[in-house]
């Protein structure tokens, strides 16, 4: 899959500067970003295969639960030309707070 920005995993990461779950969040957002690149979704019951705590939502969404559910991650998914856009990445509470079918 095509990822697209993985600015935004590293801002969000740079922004946890001095957080105990810093370097947590590092490694698991990195471990999702090598997995997704990886990986050949074809539709999403491909991704709820490799990573069964995905919420699979309307309009191509799928909500990662990252470093243990402390975090969440939006992605949109174009299936067709396998590219993984990055929507919304946050804590638990900030994701409370957002429609995750409308980022």
């Amino acid at each position: 899959m095509r990822i697209i920005a993985r600015r935004a995993l590293r801002e969000f990461v740079e922004a946890l500067a001095g957080h105990v779950d810093q370097r947590a969040a590092k490694a698991a957002l990195d471990a999702w970003y090598a997995a997704a690149k990886k990986a050949t979704w074809k539709q999403p019951a491909d991704i709820k295969l490799q990573y069964r705590s995905a919420s699979l939502l309307r309009g191509r969404r799928v909500v990662f639960n990252i470093c243990g559910n402390k975090y969440r991650l939006v992605t949109k998914i174009n299936y067709a030309t396998a590219v993984v856009y990055m929507r919304f990445i946050g804590s638990h509470a900030a994701y409370d707070a957002i429609d995750a079918e409308e980022v």
